[in-house]
């Protein structure tokens, strides 16, 4: 397959003074806001807007793209700098900051997963490795045992994620990743002794 031709300068400003804009709008919540005024409020013209994004919905999956991206690139710096199970913590922690920071975005995310976005799958799956490299990172180095994968993690945030409209829901958003953290420790070896003498006692 022939891969896609590069944006000229201009046109990579523009497509990303677009994506800025909606990342922008989407976060606030205006969702009544006319297709078509998203050129204006970004600088461009119609046929600017029309040619990169056809559709709102195509405009909102490149927003995720990016926020995925954002993402992504936030996990490899932890682990470069960080031991494996803060990194791991930090970056739970920090997802749980980013859907309270950014509800509309989460919002709009939302619609895109009842229209089955491809884009959606693609970012999920994403976001899902990089939760897989994390968890990984922390069983080799034994401070996360190994017989919880990264899918009950990603369950447990999208269960937060979709409770977002709970009252109290940021204290009890992070209680949940407290409880997720101490449900993945790997117990030290005295732990495990007492759960083998209660176990067979």
């Amino acid at each position: 397959m022939t891969a896609a031709k590069p944006l000229r300068a201009d046109a990579q400003r523009n497509r990303q003074a677009l994506i800025s804009k909606a990342r922008e709008i989407f976060d606030a919540g205006d969702f009544d806001l006319r297709f078509d005024d998203f050129a204006r409020l970004a600088g461009v013209g119609i046929g600017t807007l029309y040619r990169h994004f056809p559709t709102r919905e195509a405009l909102a999956e490149a927003v995720y793209h990016g926020e995925i991206a954002a993402l992504c690139d936030r996990a490899r710096q932890l682990q470069a700098t960080l031991p494996a199970e803060k990194a791991l913590a930090t970056f739970l922690r920090g997802m749980v900051s980013h859907m309270d920071a950014h509800q509309g975005l989460a919002r709009t995310f939302a619609t895109l997963m009842a229209t089955r976005s491809d884009a959606l799958a693609e970012g999920s799956q994403a976001l899902e490795q990089t939760v897989t490299d994390l968890v990984a990172a922390a069983v080799r180095n034994g401070s996360v045992r190994d017989d919880v994968g990264a899918g009950a993690v990603m369950m447990a945030l999208h269960g937060i994620g979709a409770a977002r409209d709970r009252p109290g829901w940021r204290a009890q958003a992070d209680g949940v990743i407290t409880l997720l953290l101490d449900g993945l420790r790997r117990p030290s070896s005295g732990e495990r002794e007492s759960e083998d003498v209660s176990t067979s006692s």
